[in-house]
């Protein structure tokens, strides 16, 4: 394959890093804590669109739209500023941008309206990259042996930022209001900013590139490498099912019969987080070769979750069983999908994720805006059958894929 910075000669493209420089446990679990802390931004209205509606005066479908709106930013700042993580000094841009998401969180905390929250929100999803740009640089930092267990680890620390993000927002916002999450989250950004300038090693840039041919090379790789468009694919379909699910369940256990609290909600993503923890291990699967059939397990799991849920509207027992299979599949295929991109093209990591990130915020924002919609169409029964069916599109995808595009000589 043709790599897709072809005019940067040959020595740009391998890091400059010395064993002492690769990915000891203490940077992998900091890099985890702090792209944890950074995605969560994303994250912090989803149990409380009831609430934050209710203080804006808008309706709780309306207040959705935060959801859809920050991860459109997301995509955005993914697709704009992380493939410049191959050709900056990252250990002075992921400080930079997590400054920039502290003055957006400061935003998102003194909006007057739901307009002004709504580009504030944009705004903070757009700034909000350090995590995906620490992960790719985790990938550079470690050895071959490692690789899928250290990005398997920095991953879930940024799946696991998700899922207690809402207990922390729920908790915080019963307590202080909501507008407190993000006071508070500004000056959690402000502390990592500091921690990381002192703590990445100098990594020089794999890649010397004008901003625009930088850009380019992101499309180039894409359409170079089939298991890219493959993988890519599968990751949006899980990421736009994983926010269908999660902005739907909220909708869920805001309203009657269940109509528990913002803090009761928020709580439901410490049940996803013993999915997360599960699903750490999915990057040892790929170290091992097992990427592929794991892979297409995950995505059954999907399928049966989505089941699950459909049949438990009225039961929190069911609710929680499916929280749970959800995530760890989700979660599981998630690491295996960004492990595998990792593998095709070591000099192009950070636009690798790039392609990944948007895409997979991309379908994000279309599950949230999704069960928006389904959720005044046809509720809890809507959703959970979009989902299912979603998940069945994607394993048939993986089952045609698995013996051919799926594959590449250097994935799993």
């Amino acid at each position: 394959m043709a790599t897709p910075d072809t005019p940067t000669p040959p020595t740009a493209s391998v890091p400059a890093t010395a064993d002492g420089n690769r990915m000891s446990r203490g940077l992998t679990l900091l890099f985890a804590v702090a792209g944890g802390t950074a995605v969560a931004n994303l994250y912090w209205a989803q149990p409380l669109l009831g609430f934050i509606g209710g203080d804006l005066h808008a309706s709780t479908a309306s207040a959705g739209w935060l959801v859809t709106a920050t991860q459109i930013g997301y995509a955005t700042g993914a697709l704009l500023l992380v493939p410049l993580g191959d050709v900056l000094d990252r250990r002075r841009f992921i400080p930079g941008m997590m400054l920039c998401a502290a003055l957006a969180l400061i935003a998102c905390a003194i909006a007057p309206s739901l307009g002004a929250l709504l580009v504030a929100t944009t705004l903070l999803g757009f700034t909000t990259v350090s995590g995906q740009l620490l992960t790719p640089l985790a990938g550079d930092l470690a050895d071959d042996t490692n690789r899928g267990r250290v990005v398997g680890t920095v991953v879930s620390g940024l799946l696991i930022g998700i899922l207690t993000s809402r207990t922390a927002s729920g908790l915080l916002a019963d307590a202080a209001g909501w507008r407190a999450i993000y006071f508070v989250a500004a000056a959690v950004s402000l502390a990592f900013a500091l921690l990381l300038s002192r703590a990445i090693p100098p990594v020089a840039p794999k890649a010397h590139l004008p901003y625009p041919q930088l850009l380019l090379s992101v499309w180039q790789v894409i359409r170079q490498e089939r298991a890219v468009r493959w993988t890519l694919f599968l990751g949006a379909t899980a990421f736009g099912v994983f926010t269908l699910f999660w902005t739907g369940l909220t909708f869920l256990l805001s309203s009657e019969p269940l109509s528990y609290s913002v803090s009761v909600i928020g709580l439901f993503g410490l049940i996803g987080l013993a999915g997360a923890l599960a699903a750490r291990r999915a990057g040892r699967l790929h170290d091992r070769g097992r990427s592929m059939p794991a892979t297409g397990w995950g995505w059954a799991a999907v399928v049966v979750s989505f089941i699950v849920a459909a049949f438990a509207e009225r039961s929190v027992a069911g609710i929680v069983v499916a929280v749970v299979l959800l995530d760890i599949a989700v979660q599981g295929v998630n690491i295996l999908n960004q492990t595998r991109l990792f593998a095709l093209a070591p000099g192009a990591r950070s636009r690798l994720n790039t392609a990944f990130v948007t895409c997979n915020f991309l379908g994000g924002a279309a599950g949230s805006a999704a069960a928006s919609v389904l959720w005044s169409v046809g509720g809890w029964t809507a959703v959970s059958l979009t989902g299912a069916g979603l998940a069945c599109v994607a394993l048939l995808v993986w089952a045609l894929g698995r013996r051919g595009p799926l594959l590449s000589a250097r994935s799993g």
